[in-house]
């Protein structure tokens, strides 16, 4: 591993580069927040994917391009002489060394989730913090990630169930009421009450401890490594998987969980 000095020095090299791409590339010199937003979003994603996957060279790579972001939009808030890296380090520092009053300071806490209640309650009393508990939460989230910050926020102000398992007679609630609109041939209550019933479900992995995004996309995967063992299987017999029966797609459903 690198010496603290190493790592400055490549910190600053990763800058001295965007410089002179700024500069000298005719792309580089183009583009702005917006034409580099999408990119941030697609760059953002795939170093999840590569997190899930515990693939460390991808992680390694996925960071770097993530940092690329970091560093362009820095070096135009400085163009537009509003902000530099320097200030964007300085007030990540300023805000961790706040939040953190058990490690810089004489709070003491029993554990993470205290930890967590304090981050929240110190967010708020930020002269340019949050308004509201849930204001911090932005709009743009997916919602699956976005129903699950809510729920963690407003836990750490108290509004959560007494206990994990409280949960369950919600979720089994909300699957009546989703049943009944569909019965009833409702689409927009139906559509509705599946949104609770997915809220609920959110809400039982948070207290479980089960990050829902997570638990969703190792299911996509799951499901996407499967379907394509049925589809192999198919070519291999000389068919397509459109015409294989449903039990015959079944069947080889199966044989591909064994492989998993």
């Amino acid at each position: 591993m690198h010496t603290k000095e190493e790592k400055l020095e490549a910190f600053g090299r990763l800058l001295d580069v965007m410089d002179t791409l700024r500069e000298k590339c005719p792309w580089d010199r183009k583009q702005t927040n917006q034409s580099l937003r999408p990119n941030t979003i697609e760059e953002t994603y795939e170093l999840c994917d590569a997190l899930l996957k515990e693939d460390d060279l991808n992680i390694c790579k996925e960071l770097g391009d993530v940092l690329l972001h970091i560093v362009f939009y820095a070096k135009i808030g400085q163009e537009k002489e509003a902000f530099d890296i320097a200030d964007v380090c300085n007030k990540l520092c300023d805000k961790l060394i706040y939040r953190h009053p058990h490690v810089y300071g004489t709070t003491e806490v029993s554990g993470t989730e205290e930890v967590l209640k304090n981050w929240e309650q110190l967010k708020t009393k930020e002269k340019e913090g949050n308004k509201t508990v849930l204001s911090g939460v932005p709009d743009a989230l997916p919602s699956v990630i976005k129903a699950d910050r809510i729920q963690e926020k407003a836990s750490n102000v108290g509004f959560d169930w007494e206990k994990a398992e409280d949960v369950w007679p919600k979720v089994k609630e909300e699957i009546g009421e989703f049943e009944a609109e569909v019965a009833n041939m409702d689409k927009d209550k139906a559509t509705r009450e599946f949104g609770d019933l997915m809220f609920s479900l959110i809400n039982a992995g948070r207290l479980y401890h089960i990050n829902p995004d997570t638990a969703l996309e190792l299911t996509n995967q799951k499901f996407i490594h499967r379907f394509n063992y049925v589809e192999q299987a198919a070519k291999q017999q000389g068919r397509s998987i459109k015409d294989l029966t449903l039990d015959e797609m079944d069947a080889l459903w199966n044989e591909a969980k064994t492989k998993a």
